[in-house]
């Protein structure tokens, strides 16, 4: 039966129970809110000890918070009870409601597992509603989801004795309040994480994109970012300084175009093989004077996971030091140094580029013969050829439909035409050298090379094969073009050359030879050479120096 004290008790406890209440809204961070559901505990329910046990990520509960007693809180703040353990304690004992009661008649096969505890001393209870130092006291704190957030443990209530519906339902209300602010805290908790990783995040994508800029704008050779996709697939965007100084063109020029408007037209492909695939590659691009240099292209695509390549970043490098010397190492490879012109090297390679292993067909009705007597294009056989001229490279079997064969002409159909190799040997040079040394004999042949050169066309070739010995090579003539050419040429050699203040005369003996596929370079050059001797024998000394 209740007393008449007992409304004012419950009001009093009301007050105290909302003041506790209104102290966890105002905790600041998730620490505060713990050690502020422990103090209430003890402050507005009339418990003298209280812990907050935490639920940690993975699971076990740790004690977050004690009040109380500096003893209790010093043997348990910090320490870990496995899930298990805490599992088994909130499925035994008496359900008060949310509330678990252990008493100390079922709680001591508790007294060795991994939860944190404390035992405060006191009498033994003199009746049952006495509280036992032994008897333990849980509530749970569940989110609005049944998540569990922790367990708040309590213990030695003021009174002395087992809390009643009062006090349990009191403790009960606390317990779900503590649960939403707990809840909350974690909420505010995580953001303020979030918040702070997100501000390092963006702290180091500034930091990185000042890097990038720093790297990208004061780079000491240029550096470029493209499109990728889209209708301005390959248009600059983004240039450093390096690059414009290098193509001499400003930065809002540069935005107009992409590399292709001013790759050489040449190297087009090598530039959208390399724009594709990324890596590397050597081109020229234009200058704004309208020169060419050479660079070193280095592409790397920058990918976005979701949409995929999105833009190219460039790293442009001047080679043109290096190109030049390159391509002088290659010239003076492939050419004479007295003369400039093409060597016998570079003149059998450039013949043979015309040639392959296959005779040409028939001209006329009439077979080429094949190299040496090949079997199957002998006089009234076949050659398997289109009507272009095209065939098949001998050496791999494979048709090559750009080859077009070389045929020399036979005479007499009028209009043929084909590959003719002009060989020159001078008359008279060694009279020269001897007379007069080799620095004389030196610029003869010098001056020599410039007026063959000059009586050619821009597609002839004119080599020096070593010594005192030419060679012309000029495709699509036929015998009268190629024999006129001969007279030109000898008529142009024969003129005084000074030298050194005096006049110096050489004369020029020409054989003609006609390339044809089936024969090898060395064969051709044979043919005419050997025509060249029958052609300076026909003729007397006096006549060769006078051509």
């Amino acid at each position: 039966m209740e007393t008449e004290s007992e409304p004012y008790v419950r009001l009093a406890s009301l007050r105290e129970l909302h003041l506790v209440v209104s102290r966890l809204s105002t905790a600041r961070s998730l620490a505060d809110t713990l050690q502020t559901v422990a103090d209430g505990v003890v402050e507005g329910l009339g418990f003298e000890i209280a812990a907050v046990n935490l639920v940690r990520p993975e699971g076990d509960l740790v004690v977050a918070a004690v009040a109380g007693s500096q003893g209790a809180e010093a043997m348990m703040a910090g320490r870990t009870g496995s899930r298990a353990s805490w599992d088994r304690r909130l499925s035994m004992g008496e359900a008060w409601g949310n509330l678990r009661f252990i008493p100390y008649t079922e709680g001591w096969v508790l007294d060795h597992d991994d939860v944190p505890q404390w035992h405060s001393t006191g009498p033994a209870p003199r009746s049952p509603d006495d509280w036992h130092p032994m008897d333990r006291l849980f509530a749970p704190l569940y989110a609005s989801d049944s998540e569990l957030l922790g367990v708040l443990s309590v213990d030695r209530p003021r009174n002395g004795r087992r809390p009643g519906p009062w006090g349990r339902e009191a403790l009960q209300l606390y317990s779900s309040q503590a649960a939403i602010a707990l809840s909350n805290a974690r909420l505010r908790s995580n953001m303020q994480r979030a918040l702070v990783r997100l501000e390092r995040e963006q702290s180091a994508l500034r930091a990185s994109e000042e890097s990038f800029r720093q790297a990208f704008e004061y780079a000491p050779s240029g550096m470029a970012v493209a499109e990728m996709g889209g209708d301005q697939h390959g248009r600059l965007i983004r240039i450093n300084d390096a690059l414009c100084r290098l193509l001499g063109r400003p930065a809002s020029a540069m935005r107009r175009y992409s590399f292709s408007d001013i790759v050489h037209p040449e190297d087009i492909g090598t530039l959208l093989r390399t724009s594709a695939e990324g890596g590397r590659a050597e081109l020229r691009l234009a200058r704004r004077d309208g020169s060419y240099v050479w660079v070193s292209l280095r592409n790397s695509v920058v990918a976005d996971t979701a949409d995929g390549p999105r833009f190219l970043l460039t790293h442009v490098e001047d080679i043109e030091d290096r190109k030049r010397h390159e391509l002088q190492l290659a010239h003076r490879a492939s050419h004479d140094s007295l003369t400039g012109l093409p060597n016998s090297a570079e003149l059998r390679t450039r013949l043979n580029g015309r040639l392959c292993a296959r005779p040409g067909p028939a001209v006329s009705g009439v077979m080429q013969p094949g190299r040496n007597g090949d079997a199957g294009h002998g006089p009234g056989s076949v050659t398997p050829f289109d009507d272009a001229g095209s065939g098949v490279i001998a050496s791999t079997g494979m048709y090559d439909p750009h080859h077009t064969h070389a045929v020399p002409p036979t005479g007499t159909v009028q209009g043929e035409k084909g590959l003719a190799v002009l060989f020159c040997d001078l008359d008279g040079f060694k009279s020269i050298n001897d007379r007069f040394g080799h620095n004389c004999g030196d610029a003869v042949l010098v001056e020599v090379a410039r007026r063959l050169s000059a009586g050619v066309r821009d597609n002839d070739t004119v080599a020096r094969m070593g010594g005192d010995e030419f060679v012309v090579l000029t495709d699509g003539v036929g015998p009268a073009e190629a024999q006129d050419l001969a007279v030109r040429l000898r008529n142009a050699i024969i003129p005084p050359i000074r030298v050194d203040g005096r006049a110096v005369r050489v004369g020029a003996s020409f054989g003609i030879g006609w390339a044809g596929c089936g024969m090898t370079a060395e064969e051709v050059l044979q043919s005419a050479d050997q025509r060249m001797y029958v052609e300076k024998r026909s003729r007397s000394k006096g006549q060769r120096r006078a051509g």
